[in-house]
């Protein structure tokens, strides 16, 4: 008998997404530090939505039309010209609550746009704040799944790598997967799971140094620990808002 389970496979880079069908599958953009952890952190929170654009110069344009905190980041740093970053805990509720959020991050905004591009009319954002909604919001669609890893400038990063193998080790029976980075990633999170933040220290993580010359453990330590913002950012009319799929089911 025929396999019908659906595929799924995961693009390391954005360099490589050229190689995977978008227009078929859900996709999901992992930027675990910290573009899709401040996502699902400020959705939970309350944002009404997140506008995601792949420039600080359309950042400040929209802020200028619509009513709205405009937030961003460039290598790390809060961006020029923008008044917020990229940290999770810039975005408690009594802040973001009710209000729309336009973000522009280094890596993961532009995946995003890089996806719609090529025809993604399904996508989703995962971190590991929003881990099991992830899996769950999966297994619910039985659909193909592209994991897009956001990475760091087109080289591999370790973080979201371990964040598609986390997903991976949770739903791998439900899919047919014959895809080596998505064998690696699940690889990857099996050997650095009672540990995710000790794991990359360890391993020297490139984003790990460049966080902590920041004094960011506080912000990996939180992007690293699963299911503290518990909602699905879905991708519709040129935001993220929160999906209602689990009313539902």
């Amino acid at each position: 008998m025929a396999d019908t389970k659906p595929l799924l496979h995961t693009c390391l880079s954005p360099a490589l997404l050229n190689l995977y069908d978008v227009n078929n599958s859900i996709v999901v953009i992992i930027d675990v530090l910290r573009a899709t952890s401040t996502i699902a952190t400020a959705l939970y929170n309350g944002a009404k939505s997140v506008i995601p654009v792949d420039s600080v110069a359309k950042c400040i344009e929209l802020g200028k039309k619509i009513d709205s905190i405009t937030a961003g980041e460039r290598d790390g740093k809060i961006a020029e010209g923008l008044k917020h970053g990229n940290s999770p805990f810039e975005y408690p509720r009594e802040f973001i609550e009710g209000k729309t959020l336009v973000l522009t991050t280094t890596n993961g905004t532009k995946l995003m746009h890089m996806a719609l591009e090529r025809g993604a009319d399904h996508i989703i954002t995962g971190s590991f704040p929003n881990l099991s909604v992830v899996c769950d919001y999966l297994l619910s669609r039985n659909q193909n799944v592209l994991l897009g890893c956001a990475a760091w400038k087109d080289r591999v990063n370790m973080e979201d790598m371990l964040f598609a193998g986390a997903v991976i080790n949770r739903v791998k029976n439900h899919f047919s997967i014959n895809c080596d980075s998505s064998q690696i990633a699940a690889t990857i999170h099996s050997d650095a799971r009672e540990g995710l933040f000790e794991f990359i220290k360890q391993k020297n993580a490139s984003h790990y140094h460049r966080l902590s010359d920041f004094g960011l453990e506080k912000d990996m330590k939180y992007c690293l620990t699963a299911d503290n913002a518990a909602v699905l950012p879905f991708y519709e009319d040129g935001k993220l808002v929160v999906h209602k799929y689990l009313d539902n089911i």
